[in-house]
């Protein structure tokens, strides 16, 4: 079966580099302008469906990004990258059930992803869970232990278990690393 190409090479390359180029100047309209054509030439294709979910992410259309991303998936089931991507127009949705829910498949395909646990931390904490918001963000300083977004989760999710005493500590080391980090100096005033 022959395959069809739509667009030569260098319309796809010219495309995608007139998109990065709005993209860096904040015109987020223009850098979807730009992808349309090889949006309407592959409209199933992964690439470009996950490009399109980040640029409607940044122009805050959330459920154009949730679109974009979804067919991404559906192109590319077994990738994590899509599932990370749609995790951010629900976190910016505030929707985080659904952040809890992505991030656990993204884990279920890469147990130690680090931005699928970090966003998970997130979630939990959001929905109160803290204990095991507490656990994750352990597992993962297990890992790297001098992490400032890690320490400040775990710091976090103690404080709000009531362990304030260990939770100011931990804050008190997130200065050490990160001497203008604002959630551990807020924590600290």
């Amino acid at each position: 079966m022959l395959l069809l190409i739509a667009l030569d090479y260098q319309s796809l390359k010219k495309a995608y580099e007139k998109s990065y180029l709005y993209e860096a100047k904040g015109r987020y309209a223009d850098a979807i302008k730009a992808l349309m054509p090889v949006y309407e030439a592959y409209p199933n294709a992964y690439t470009p469906n996950l490009r399109l979910g980040w640029l409607y992410y940044l122009a805050h259309k959330y459920a154009n990004s949730e679109y974009h991303y979804k067919k991404a998936i559906k192109a590319a089931p077994y990738a994590v990258e899509p599932l990370l991507g749609l995790s951010l127009p629900y976190m910016a949705q505030e929707r985080w059930k659904d952040v809890e829910s992505l991030m656990n498949k993204v884990l279920g395909k890469d147990y130690y992803n680090y931005y699928g646990n970090l966003r998970l931390c997130y979630a939990l904490r959001h929905l109160r869970k803290y204990s095991q918001a507490e656990k994750v963000a352990r597992k993962m300083l297990a890992l790297y232990p001098t992490d400032v977004a890690f320490l400040n989760e775990l710091a976090l999710a103690l404080y709000y278990r009531g362990k304030k005493k260990e939770a100011m500590a931990i804050f008190a080391d997130v200065l050490v690393l990160d001497p203008d980090n604002p959630t551990a100096r807020r924590f600290l005033k």
